[in-house]
């Protein structure tokens, strides 16, 4: 039952992010009513209901019967089984990642219940990212604030010390470092300011160790999609593809599998 109500709430928050998606890339206020994509009309309440509108209007638009955009679909039922997954942390890596065990240990409940939020924080900021990007090639600065003001949450979270803190600070600098040098010797033309900004916010959170891996790990996957695209002719080599969405997979796999990449690295290079 508690998945379920979890799940409800992913699907809201899922459907308030489909607002921030479409919305902040265009300079638009996330304030106004939702609003018919095709004709503009105002939509009405009832038709605002997560993941059921979409069903009960059959995918299509009510006032103009045109289809809807399957984004929302799609996001709404992500967020809510990715909610549902931080919420059980049914796997090790959260818990390591955390330093924590489990939600209903009742000494540590607001730390818990403090943890889970921020971590749906990030996460929720990482879906706008990877989905904005992609469609309209910008990272808006309202989304890197909120990730930063997350990442900074969490970091109180787990008691850093002060000394911990400068490290984070210098680690967003490093990282951030060969995003700014290609974004600057390449004129904006391979990567944008809101990489730069974003790869900073990563080495933030992550430490530079992990926020390099993570970039390592964006520079690959996004070259195997690139060139696969290339094969495909779908892309040219002149094209421009959305970085964003790789350095936030890299970044999530170093946060939930960082520990034991880092220790498998040690071992190999013997260090």
């Amino acid at each position: 039952m508690i998945n379920l109500f979890i799940f409800l709430i992913g699907t809201a928050i899922g459907s308030f992010l489909n607002v921030l998606i479409d919305r902040l890339p265009n300079n638009e206020s996330i304030a106004g009513r939702s609003h018919c994509d095709h004709c503009k009309k105002q939509v009405a309440w009832f038709d605002l209901i997560p993941v059921f509108t979409f069903f009960i209007l059959k995918g299509k638009s009510r006032c103009c019967q045109k289809k809807l955009s399957f984004q929302y679909l799609l996001i709404e039922i992500l967020t809510g089984i990715l909610f549902i997954l931080i919420f059980n942390f049914q796997f090790s890596i959260f818990n390591q990642f955390l330093n924590f065990n489990n939600l209903i240990l009742i000494s540590n409940y607001k730390f818990q219940i403090s943890n889970l939020l921020v971590m749906w924080g990030i996460v929720s900021c990482f879906i706008v990212i990877v989905v904005s990007d992609f469609k309209y090639h910008l990272i808006s600065d309202y989304l890197l604030v909120a990730l930063l003001v997350f990442s900074l949450l969490f970091h109180i979270n787990n008691n850093e010390t002060i000394n911990q803190f400068i490290n984070f600070f210098l680690s967003s600098l490093i990282v951030a470092l060969p995003i700014f040098f290609i974004y600057y010797l390449s004129k904006e033309k391979a990567m944008g300011q809101g990489d730069v900004y974003l790869a900073a916010i990563i080495g933030f959170l992550l430490g530079w160790q992990k926020g390099f891996l993570a970039l390592y790990i964006a520079f690959v996957s996004g070259a195997i999609i690139g060139v696969s695209l290339m094969i495909l002719q779908r892309k040219k080599i002149k094209s421009r593809i959305a970085f964003g969405p790789f350095i936030i997979l890299g970044t999530v796999v170093m946060m939930f599998y960082g520990e034991r990449i880092l220790e498998i690295i040690k071992k190999i290079y013997g260090f």
